[in-house]
């Protein structure tokens, strides 16, 4: 038998490779989604089973292009990681009102495109599970964070809608919150006297949402928390 498809988005050095690498150690093709081509062709080197497929997921037409391209490659989607994130900080007075759109196509409708497009199959086979990652900004608006925060509460909103329609039908969807700074190399500059148990591991993150995709499905999560030991909540 084929190996089960996943779709990753939004594969950066941190958290969507370790999403990745996880995903591939499982026994999956991975699909690889991105804007940056020679990271995915560089990751597609290293990691088993894994293609690359540079592709903006906020154009609706390159992206029905690149999940037709991902069948006809690997096969059918059983599982859908939508790990791209748009983000820009800034108080509602100084934020460009476009930088917010452009954040909400990544965040929002690049999910509802998704999900449009990969949940049919999902539903007629009776199984399958999305996640989204997603981070405290979808339960909380904080000064400085207007072009941000509005953005992923409608992705944690639109993403419980789609997990009560299609719950019942086979498929899981589920919000994996991510309440820290994950670690890499620019979030280790920026605070750079920050101990090891300040960042949460992307690898970490990985093995959270794989637990969360393969669920026994008597005991189903929608909102998962996931945060560093010492981190203050």
């Amino acid at each position: 038998m084929a190996n089960p498809v996943v779709v990753v988005t939004g594969v950066g050095p941190g958290t969507g490779a370790a999403i990745a690498r996880r995903f591939s150690r499982g026994g999956y093709a991975v699909a690889m989604l991105a804007r940056s081509r020679d990271r995915l062709i560089a990751l597609e080197r290293e990691i088993e089973s894994a293609r690359a497929y540079p592709c903006d997921v906020t154009d609706e037409a390159g992206l029905e292009k690149t999940l037709d391209a991902v069948r006809a490659d690997l096969g059918t989607p059983k599982v859908l990681v939508h790990n791209a994130v748009g983000g820009a900080f800034g108080n509602f007075l100084e934020i460009d009102p476009e930088v917010l759109n452009r954040n909400f196509q990544v965040n929002t409708m690049a999910l509802l495109h998704l999900a449009r497009r990969l949940a049919p199959a999902m539903v007629a086979a009776g199984e399958g599970a999305i996640i989204t990652t997603g981070n405290t900004s979808a339960i909380r608006g904080k000064a400085g964070f207007a072009g941000f925060a509005p953005t992923k509460a409608a992705q944690r909103i639109l993403a419980e809608s789609i997990a009560r329609e299609v719950g019942p039908k086979g498929v899981h969807v589920a919000y994996v919150m991510i309440d820290a700074v994950i670690d890499l190399e620019w979030t280790r500059q920026m605070f750079p006297n920050a101990p090891d148990e300040f960042f949460i591991k992307p690898a970490a993150i990985a093995e959270e949402v794989w637990h969360v995709a393969h669920q026994d499905r008597s005991a189903w999560s929608f909102n998962v928390e996931v945060r560093p030991f010492r981190e203050t909540w």
